[in-house]
């Protein structure tokens, strides 16, 4: 048997293979806009695995695979064996022999890593504590089919140094554009994550300097979910760093603005910019859909 191909982090793939997968993604989005089928997976079968509440990690696997021509099934930790202390092991070994391929979603990032290395089907991780790379394919096709590439672009973060803008560091070292990460002392991303691309990434606490000039800004919430009673010492911590339209006039003329969602309007990004008709965030929610459609064909067909 072959061994899978798994996608842990924006590190499992080649500058090459992102780039197909992402031209892959807007192809797809095209045919299902024109309304032509483009069932090219038929009758497999994807496990989705949540142990975090979701809306569209959910929505947009689920229906990629009906569009794709397979089905997934919806698995809450809660309510099965996982929840009542069944090894992550036995349990990957077990869904993996049943289905084609798996989503996760949770909280540690080494429950992701300990499923695949005992699966025998690719996994997806949808989100951890430490990386959210779905988002950043549907981020970075958003760029793209605005703007072209990314390369000797510069990108700024705004707000925690989370799993968001640890993938943004993983994507920087692989699409070669610059990011700065703007945050207070104290919510910096990963050392390891830092040093891993330390040649594309910088910190910069000032956000005014942080944001100058730059092609793209980049935000997110500033309590994550399981983080709901440090909330309002997160919002005292960062209100210097919302997106807002000052501090976006300070960016490139040209500069796009994103936000992975679900936002707290008025926190780290002004309903202003939300509901402007020149938003791209829009775009880049529906781009889930189509991103993961173009991965899991990737994934699949490997």
């Amino acid at each position: 048997m072959n061994t899978p191909r798994h996608f842990l982090t924006l590190n499992d793939l080649s500058r090459d293979e992102l780039l197909a997968i992402l031209a892959r993604a807007s192809t797809l989005k095209t045919l299902k806009r024109s309304g032509t089928a483009h069932a090219t997976l038929p009758g497999k079968v994807m496990a989705m695995i949540f142990a975090k509440a979701s809306t569209r990690t959910r929505v947009s696997f689920e229906a990629g695979m009906s569009q794709l021509g397979g089905s997934a099934m919806f698995l809450s930790s809660s309510e099965t064996q996982m929840g009542r202390g069944e090894p992550i092991s036995d349990t990957a070994r077990v869904i993996s022999s049943m289905v084609d391929i798996v989503m996760i979603r949770t909280y540690q990032h080494a429950d992701v890593e300990a499923f695949s290395a005992n699966s025998q089907v690719p996994v997806i991780n949808a989100l951890t504590d430490d990386f959210h790379p779905c988002q950043l394919l549907a981020d970075m096709q958003t760029w793209l089919e605005h703007r072209g590439d990314m390369r000797g672009k510069t990108v700024c973060w705004l707000g925690d140094g989370n799993n968001m803008c640890q993938s943004y560091i993983n994507a920087a070292k692989i699409l070669d554009f610059k990011l700065t990460v703007s945050c207070p002392p104290g919510f910096e991303p990963s050392a390891e994550v830092l040093r891993q691309a330390s040649d594309h990434v910088s910190i910069e606490s000032d956000p005014e300097r942080a944001v100058a000039g730059a092609h793209l800004l980049v935000t997110d919430v500033w309590a994550s979910m399981g983080q709901e009673s440090e909330a309002d010492a997160r919002i005292k911590a960062l209100e210097a760093y919302q997106l807002n339209r000052p501090l976006l006039g300070l960016a490139n003329p040209e500069a796009l603005y994103l936000h992975c969602l679900p936002a707290h309007r008025g926190e780290e990004i002004t309903a202003d910019l939300m509901d402007d008709p020149m938003s791209v965030i829009w775009d880049e929610a529906e781009n889930r859909l189509h991103a993961q459609k173009a991965l899991i064909e990737f994934l699949l067909r490997k």
